[in-house]
């Protein structure tokens, strides 16, 4: 089959590689659809330990089962490979799973190619009416809506009554934006500093999409959902916090710097890191998608899985301003 296989810093290959064998509980998927993550951006810049070369990239994907009985079946792939008998995934925290695997990771490698091997259980059916790229889009959302739910529980007020502040218009940004409103939330403005992309989200997508510098200095939320993950962007999250806010940390731009930790303890903001999704968050995502609630989700640019390699280089230069593109690997 063929792969765009990545082979070190800012090197990517579109080439032939062995196609998986499905083993006992899992099928052979063929991947329709697959979107590049900021994740996937990480790895290609070398910055991500995990991810060592040479390794096939992707993790958001859908496509068509190619064995077993449900041959033929067209589902979304949830990539998080977990053990399904700790006691995270008996309560139903699969994602915090010691023994937790994702595609695009060693062992596994990713979806940035023709096929793909999943379980069983973590493929979730695709309505005939749905395109594949929307349905690829059930991964990237998940986070987003994950983050959502994991706020609601913290903040004082209801989430539907709450004004929140997402920093990043990316796909995982625009995800957590798109779940807040289809969980009630009407308050909801993101902050991109990408010009383009910040007129993509405004007039494509509908979204109240700002920068910086014309954010009112003093406006502060309840809710504040950290979708870049750098110490720059951490900083602006534990100012805009309200006092007795919450801060949920989604991005993995740096490891460490940013956070106020004076005012965060001063004002009881409180602060929570999140990962993934649950399989029941992934789900819940998949059926929005499916029913509408997430808008039309129109707002991908697809281009063939071939030239992967180019389309890495454009969203590094930010000649990109769609927040997700989606690659085809049989498109010719």
């Amino acid at each position: 089959m063929k792969a765009l296989v990545y082979t070190g810093p800012k090197s990517l290959e579109f080439r032939d590689v062995p196609e998986p064998a499905a083993q006992a509980g899992a099928v052979l998927v063929r991947v329709e659809s697959v979107g590049i993550c900021g994740s996937d951006m990480h790895a290609y810049l070398g910055h991500d330990e995990r991810r060592p070369a040479p390794l096939i990239l992707g993790h958001e994907a859908a496509g068509t089962v190619m064995s077993g009985p449900d041959e033929g079946r067209r589902v979304t792939i949830n990539p998080l490979v977990t053990c399904m008998k700790c006691a995270a995934c008996k309560s139903g925290r699969e994602n915090l799973c010691a023994s937790r695997q994702i595609i695009s990771m060693p062992p596994r490698e990713g979806a940035f190619a023709q096929y793909v091997v999943m379980p069983k259980r973590n493929l979730v059916t695709v309505p005939d009416g749905i395109s594949f790229d929307k349905a690829a889009l059930a991964e990237p959302i998940s986070c987003g809506w994950h983050a959502a739910r994991m706020a609601e529980r913290a903040l004082v007020p209801p989430l539907s009554a709450a004004a929140a502040l997402i920093i990043g218009g990316g796909a995982i940004g625009v995800g957590a934006a798109l779940s807040l409103k289809a969980l009630g939330v009407d308050d909801v403005t993101v902050v991109e500093p990408n010009a383009l992309r910040r007129r993509f989200l405004i007039e494509k997508i509908g979204l109240n999409a700002c920068d910086r510098d014309t954010l009112a200095s003093d406006r502060t939320f309840e809710l504040v959902i950290d979708a870049v993950g750098m110490s720059g962007s951490r900083a602006e999250a534990s100012e805009r916090a309200n006092p007795g806010g919450v801060i949920v940390h989604i991005g993995l731009g740096e490891a460490a710097g940013g956070l106020n930790v004076r005012r965060m303890t001063l004002q009881e903001i409180t602060f929570i890191g999140t990962y993934t999704y649950t399989m029941k968050d992934f789900r819940d995502t998949a059926a929005a998608i499916f029913d509408g609630r997430l808008g039309a989700l129109d707002w991908t640019e697809q281009r063939k899985l071939q030239d992967g390699s180019k389309a890495f280089s454009d969203l590094l230069s930010g000649a990109v301003n769609s927040p997700k593109i989606i690659l085809r690997p049989h498109q010719d």
